[in-house]
């Protein structure tokens, strides 16, 4: 898997959804949730309104989007532990909603919760759904998945992506939730991205030019701008620093990393894990790096249940960088069998994780 693939998910895990058009939004955490207008539910009992003292969760996705593919499971247990709350899949952006039905059937009981569909007009492009502009396009949002939480009032309580959606959701139902604070910390996030915005192309330039010189740069203008961005970015500027081979200076980047944000997320902890073992970077890291590394892909393979191959690919990779081909191999099995049973999301590259597993296996042989 590439570097560039696996940064850009600890930017979703991290921001939120993939993209944010800041001018666009008119709804926001606070304001009451718009109604719901689907064109018909493929699973589950309808709900055609919202029930005052019902907490709610209305969540984003497509039958073509790989991330949400990744997310759906985690969707049926926080489901099964909120018993209470009424989950509502709406399927949105499909360029044939013919395929969502067999969709949901083929998920089956990994996808157990309501689902349903944007309602669309005829002759309409699927951006003009009732769900997609009264909803997404409304409050900014143009990246799936992304998660909606309505509290006992109506009201939106959270927005985000799915995944990040556990602590909220619990703060929400038990009733310990700050609406007030959160729409607060919603309205500085939007401030943020939109400062963000202003210095993106020069990051995804940097990004492209494989100067590990010019990365480090273009990281260091974004944190200028916007802080609270460097726990999603500076997997980037470490990974270059390696590259650099400036060990000492990628140690205590490193570790002040470790200790920032992306620590409470295992897609950050990954990132921060795979920025150091990364084989492209050209650059053995210190053994100091490595052991870093490998503590940091084992938190964020506890975090991901032992559920994402991604990050046990990244945690076998840290193995294997430690000396301990044994451990990696097993894990590296269990990465590739991960990845198989995620299908369509995780086939992009596949074939590298394939590579390592053939590579740990020669090595655990001597």
């Amino acid at each position: 898997m590439t570097r560039f693939i696996r940064i850009g998910l600890i930017v979703t895990f991290m921001v939120g959804t993939v993209a944010t058009r800041v001018g666009a939004q008119t709804l926001s955490i606070g304001d009451p949730a718009p109604k719901l207008e689907v064109k018909s539910f493929v699973k589950g009992e309808p709900v055609s309104e919202f029930e005052p003292g019902k907490n709610y969760v209305v969540e984003f996705w497509a039958t073509w989007c790989g991330p949400c593919r990744t997310s759906i499971p985690h969707l049926t247990e926080l489901q099964k532990k909120n018993s209470d709350v009424a989950f509502i899949g709406v399927s949105v952006w499909e360029q044939d909603q013919d395929k969502v039905k067999p969709f949901v059937e083929e998920m089956g009981d990994k996808m157990a919760y309501r689902v349903a569909m944007d309602a669309v007009p005829d002759k309409e492009k699927a951006n003009q759904g009732s769900m997609a502009k009264n909803w997404m396009t409304a409050a900014g949002q143009n990246g799936i998945p992304t998660a909606f939480i309505i509290n006992k009032e109506g009201k939106i309580a959270w927005i985000g992506h799915p995944m990040s959606m556990d602590e909220p959701l619990e703060k929400i139902t038990s009733g310990s939730w700050d609406l007030k604070v959160a729409r607060e910390e919603h309205r500085k996030a939007i401030e943020e991205r939109a400062k963000m915005q202003k210095v993106q192309s020069k990051f995804v330039a940097a990004l492209r030019s494989g100067d590990p010189k010019k990365l480090v740069a273009a990281v260091e203008e974004i944190v200028g701008e916007v802080p609270s961005m460097e726990a999603a970015f500076g997997p980037n500027k470490l990974t270059a620093l390696i590259k650099l081979d400036e060990q000492d200076k990628a140690l205590e980047y490193a570790q002040k990393l470790s200790k920032s944000e992306l620590r409470k997320h295992a897609q950050g902890l990954n990132g921060l894990a795979w920025a150091i073992v990364d084989p492209d970077a050209g650059i053995k890291p210190s053994s100091k790096l490595i052991e870093l590394a490998l503590e940091a892909a084992r938190k964020a393979d506890e975090l991901a249940h032992g559920k994402d191959g991604a990050i046990a690919d990244t945690l076998a990779k840290a193995y294997f960088d430690s000396g301990d081909a044994t451990k990696a191999l097993e894990t590296q099995e269990r990465a590739v069998r991960l990845m198989k049973e995620a299908g369509a999301g995780a086939e992009q590259g596949i074939q590298g994780v394939k590579d390592r597993l053939e590579q740990y296996k020669k090595a655990a042989k001597k």
